[in-house]
């Protein structure tokens, strides 16, 4: 399996993977959320074969064959707006932020007490002994 270099970014709004992917294309690379909650990219490098019978590689160090990334998205994660592209050999994956939820402000307030009194029946106390 060839390694793929990831870099990732945490911004105000959005996360972002960067991974180095040098001379793939956008159909070789495969990305996908599983749980709805784990970012996958996947995909595979394919190595020129040459047809010619006398060539002999004297040093063989681009790597590849199948490669396959995971990562654990943190719970703001929007999974359902997450955009990819592929450019220059950079996959850059942006996972949106769920906004924050609304912050519950305490308050005080006053409860107004009436005269007279509950009866057993109104607090469920119809079977006690």
């Amino acid at each position: 399996m060839a390694g793929v270099t990831v870099d990732v970014k945490e911004l105000g709004h959005c996360y972002l993977f960067i991974a180095e992917v040098p001379g793939l294309k956008n159909k070789d690379v495969k990305v996908q959320i599983e749980n709805n909650s784990i970012l996958k990219i996947a995909g595979q490098r394919k190595r020129e074969d040459i047809m010619e019978y006398d060539v002999k590689y004297v040093r063989l160090e681009r790597q590849a064959g199948k490669f396959e990334r995971k990562f654990n998205l943190p719970v703001n994660a929007n999974v359902e707006n997450i955009t990819a592209s592929c450019e220059d050999g950079l996959l850059t994956v942006m996972v949106p932020k769920n906004p924050p939820p609304q912050q519950h402000k305490a308050r005080n307030f006053d409860v107004q007490v009436e005269a007279g009194s509950y009866g057993k029946q109104e607090l469920g106390e119809t079977n006690r002994r």
